[in-house]
């Protein structure tokens, strides 16, 4: 398995292991292809998406290893979506908190370096096809 993969993984069992964290409750996943209908999204999906990874040498015997995820946040939207994007914001928000605080206990050495919320929300998503999309891009540095 990847280290990618591994970081991943560790993130969608941190996040199933702290659950009572959340305002909403979701079921976190690791996926591959996430790619859902809207039918599919009546319920909130996190996904968890290995994104890229870096290596810098830091000697000839030692490297720094950085591991991008993304996490996906969706739902199909019930009231307006002024509505539906503060209320999955603030679920957002709860998450980027969670994770910047939080060390990932199958993967102790991976340490959060930063975390960028882009889109917050997409309004092509939200008029189109009346779904909240929320990306929060993820690295994760590791030494070896």
């Amino acid at each position: 398995m990847s280290i990618s993969t591994q970081v991943a993984n560790a993130v969608v069992a941190e996040l199933k292991k702290n659950m009572q964290k959340f305002s909403i409750q979701f079921e976190p996943a690791m996926l591959v292809l996430p790619n859902f209908e809207s039918s599919e999204l009546q319920t909130i999906r996190v996904t968890v998406v290995p994104r890229t990874l870096e290596i810098e040498r830091n000697s000839r015997n030692s490297a720094k290893y950085i591991v991008g995820i993304d996490i996906g946040i969706q739902r199909r939207i019930e009231n307006t979506p002024e509505e539906t994007v503060e209320n999955l914001g603030n679920l957002v928000d709860e998450i980027i908190l969670f994770l910047k605080s939080t060390n990932l206990s199958e993967f102790h050495s991976a340490q959060v370096s930063s975390i960028a919320n882009d889109p917050i929300y997409s309004p092509e998503h939200l008029q189109q096809k009346r779904i909240f999309t929320s990306v929060l891009n993820v690295k994760y540095v590791l030494f070896d």
